[in-house]
């Protein structure tokens, strides 16, 4: 687990050089051509075949999935990825309200106060001063809320798909909103200016091996999410996964000597103690879905 959120957080420093050369959506179609890839390869290698048990519950969930991580990555050009982690990880505070708005759970309040200590942990990290907050800086936020969603849905709605089919289920639907998003810029005009409104954009060889770098190490990355979830109990080893938030801060400061505020710091802190406590909480609890071991 460790070593899967080391990874993640080291190979999501470089997204800002691709985000001065390239764009959000020719990223995401050249990343998840070289996921299809890798996965094809791996798949006839092992004698394995892909299979969709429920193809209309794939897409759904592959759909929502993708939008988290457009929102996650999207952010990513303009802030630093302990920034855009802290909003991802507000997912499991999300699951949790998810799970009493529409699935009636009663959670009692140590589980509310984890949860408000949560969301303090993410405007602390976000915006200390609430008078800048934008709708920029809630990009995180929303594609935790998404991203929690989505881990619902792989319960309720995949427990029978295999894990290969639902990554490029998630990799297929970010390539098709890197499409609509060339598509949206073309048809309305956007200056070609930034990460984000930049249409298609031939790969440099940086941006390119950038994009290969990107591709393997997630793969790997998973690899060792699944097998780690696969060795302990989910709620259990999920309290290792926020571990990402500070080797965020720490790659942040090694790779671009990006430094962390006391408050960005303090909010980091409580965002982990959060989503931990209610992890723990939940332990043996089958009504509320863990945010974990999820992402592509």
């Amino acid at each position: 687990m460790l070593a899967a959120t080391a990874l993640l957080s080291f190979v999501d420093q470089f997204i800002r050089i691709i985000a001065a050369e390239s764009s959000l959506w020719t990223f995401h179609i050249v990343r998840s051509g070289m996921m299809w890839v890798l996965a094809l390869v791996f798949v006839a290698v092992m004698g394995r075949r892909l299979k969709v048990v429920n193809l209309r519950a794939v897409a759904a969930r592959s759909a929502v999935m993708s939008t988290a991580m457009i929102l996650y990555f999207g952010a990513l050009g303009f802030m630093s990825v302990a920034e855009a982690a802290a909003g991802l990880f507000s997912a499991p505070i999300w699951v949790l309200i998810f799970s009493v708005v529409f699935f009636g759970l009663r959670i009692g309040p140590v589980r509310v106060a984890a949860a408000i200590v949560g969301f303090v942990g993410v405007i602390l990290v976000l915006s200390p001063d609430m008078a800048a907050l934008s709708v920029l800086n809630l990009l995180p936020v929303l594609s935790g809320a998404f991203y929690a969603v989505a881990v619902i849905a792989t319960r309720e709605w995949c427990d029978g798909e295999d894990a290969i089919t639902l990554a490029l289920g998630v990799f297929s639907f970010m390539a098709f909103w890197g499409l609509c998003g060339i598509a949206l810029g073309a048809a309305l005009g956007w200056e070609p200016t930034g990460y984000l409104t930049r249409g298609w954009v031939t790969p440099s060889s940086t941006v390119f091996w950038l994009c290969v770098m990107q591709a393997v190490c997630s793969l790997v990355a998973v690899t060792l999410l699944t097998r780690g979830y696969q060795l302990a109990e989910a709620s259990l080893v999920s309290v290792f996964e926020y571990s990402v938030l500070a080797f965020s801060a720490l790659f942040g400061f090694l790779v671009w000597g990006d430094l962390l505020t006391l408050w960005s710091g303090l909010g980091l802190v409580l965002i982990a103690a959060a989503g931990s406590l209610i992890a723990l909480r939940d332990r043996g609890d089958p009504r509320v879905v863990d945010a974990v071991g999820r992402s592509p």
